[in-house]
């Protein structure tokens, strides 16, 4: 991932949570302007606040890479959640997936 793509994908995370750049900011304990400039490409972070800015977001490393998760924090949440559950309710779960990957699949191709 390229710093502008990170820049992005800090700023699409970010705004999924709903938080301003600022509040973001001070929750991690850095200064006002620290993640508006990490956004706009002027600065990238250190290893370490990488590690508190995912923990801030609730997504993995390997979540905040993964750019074709839009919401990597609910997908996580669902994920927790249907480890609590029986094979059955998990099946019938997976065929509604189906079910509405290939009605989406078919609007898309209309």
């Amino acid at each position: 991932m390229y710093e502008e793509e990170f820049s992005v994908r800090l700023a699409q995370l970010r705004e999924v949570k709903g938080i301003s750049a600022r509040d973001m900011s001070l929750s991690i304990g850095q200064n006002p302007g620290y993640i508006n400039s990490i956004e706009s490409g002027k600065s990238l972070p250190s290893m370490a606040s990488f590690f508190y800015i995912c923990d801030f977001l609730n997504v993995s490393p390997k979540d905040f890479f993964d750019t074709q998760s839009k919401d990597p924090e609910l997908i996580n949440c669902l994920i927790n959640d249907l480890k609590q559950l029986d094979e059955v309710y998990i099946t019938n779960i997976a065929s509604i997936v189906k079910g509405l990957k290939k009605k989406l699949n078919t609007k898309i191709s209309a």
